[in-house]
């Protein structure tokens, strides 16, 4: 299995942020040179992040670092020049979010890509891979297994049965449904703007770069979570959402019925992924699912916290939903086992109680949950 020891200069976009952090971090110590683009985003870094942030100040001076935007095509020179691998993080991130923040989520997250696949089809340059965050949220709804026609793919749920109080996943009408693993043939079809967006830039990168000879790599990474991440974004990661709501004391509010599910992967295994792809010839031209193979109910997760925290809140299952969001998905592993050698290597149990360690440590997040669901009931996403 031949890996590319010579790719040393590697562009991390949306590097500070908290999954190209950690990658960042993790290339420097296997020796690579690395520059980070980012904006610095406030909603993620905070109001002063040069000095407050811990994710920018964990990089900080062990990075070439370029304050810019991924809209910017002065700023994608830039950071280009002399680079071996791009990773392409930068993204505006959140399913709820991206339903009505459409024309940012569309300029960051597809015109950005844009403006980088056209630098390098155009001008001179030694960029030999370009490696994707996708999502699973490209998929929409996961994969299943139906009594007569086998596997299915249903579509977005319908809302007067969510209205109703019947959240289940349905096919023609059909509700007796077996979830099964989501592999990386499964049929794309995403259910939000976010989703979009992700899908987009996947098939762009797949498409143009072989056409001009750069090597292509797409993760579709699963729900990331761990030390580091933000707890003070209401917008995603509930397992920062709820940490945030437990440690004010306030109790937490779950949407839908409370069985809906995640497959949730540790930052350390996304990055030991990430790197392989990087590193070896046979990810080229491949997309791979990123995560645990293991869908765990979000009302187990509200329950592992509170116990974790040892702070007894209320639970409250609220019956709301979101128009865009899922009711279930988790990966099937088995390629990037195959052709990577990659296994997951923290095991939920493992990664929560990582996490809450550290989350104990930090500074007690101003809850603003209600005030961003407020948004999206204004602007009828919260039902």
């Amino acid at each position: 299995m031949e890996i590319l020891y010579s790719m040393k200069n590697i562009l991390i976009t949306g590097g500070a942020g908290f999954i190209g952090s950690n990658l960042a971090l993790a290339l420097l110590a296997k020796g690579h040179n690395i520059t980070v683009l980012d904006n610095l985003s406030p909603q993620i870094h905070g109001g002063n992040p040069e000095e407050t942030s811990p994710l920018y100040i964990s990089i900080k001076d062990k990075v070439n670092f370029i304050k810019g935007t991924v809209t910017s095509r002065d700023d994608w020179e830039k950071a280009l020049v002399n680079q071996d691998v791009v990773v392409h993080y930068a993204a505006e991130t959140g399913t709820g979010q991206s339903m009505y923040c459409i024309e940012k989520y569309t300029e960051v997250n597809i015109q950005g890509t844009a403006i980088m696949l056209d630098i390098l089809a155009n001008t001179k340059h030694q960029v030999k891979k370009v490696v994707l965050a996708s999502s699973r949220s490209i998929y929409g709804e996961g994969k299943y297994l139906h009594p007569e026609l086998g596997a299915v793919y249903p579509k977005h749920r319908n809302e007067i049965d969510m209205l109703s109080g019947d959240f289940r996943v349905k096919y023609e009408d059909c509700s007796d449904l077996t979830l099964v693993a989501t592999d990386e043939e499964s049929k794309i079809h995403p259910s939000s703007v976010y989703g979009i967006t992700k899908q987009n830039q996947e098939q762009m990168i797949m498409t143009v770069c072989p056409t001009i000879g750069i090597a292509p790599v797409a993760f579709r990474y699963q729900n990331v979570y761990g030390p580091g991440q933000s707890l003070s974004n209401p917008y995603t990661g509930i397992l920062s959402i709820f940490s945030t709501q437990i440690r004010n004391g306030n109790g937490i509010q779950i949407f839908e019925d409370g069985t809906e599910t995640r497959d949730f992967v540790f930052i350390d295994d996304i990055v030991n992924a990430t790197i392989l792809g990087i590193e070896k010839e046979e990810a080229n031209n491949e997309v791979f699912n990123v995560g645990t193979g293991v869908a765990i109910d979000v009302l187990t997760v509200a329950k592992i916290l509170i116990e974790s925290y040892n702070i007894d809140v209320p639970i409250t299952i609220t019956g709301q939903f979101r128009l865009g969001d899922i009711r279930h998905n988790f990966a099937d592993m088995k390629k990037i086992q195959n052709l990577l050698g990659f296994i997951p290597k923290v095991q939920f149990k493992e990664g929560i109680s990582q996490f809450t360690a550290w989350v104990l440590d930090q500074k007690i997040e101003k809850d603003e949950l209600n005030s961003s669901l407020e948004e999206m009931k204004q602007k009828g996403l919260l039902k």
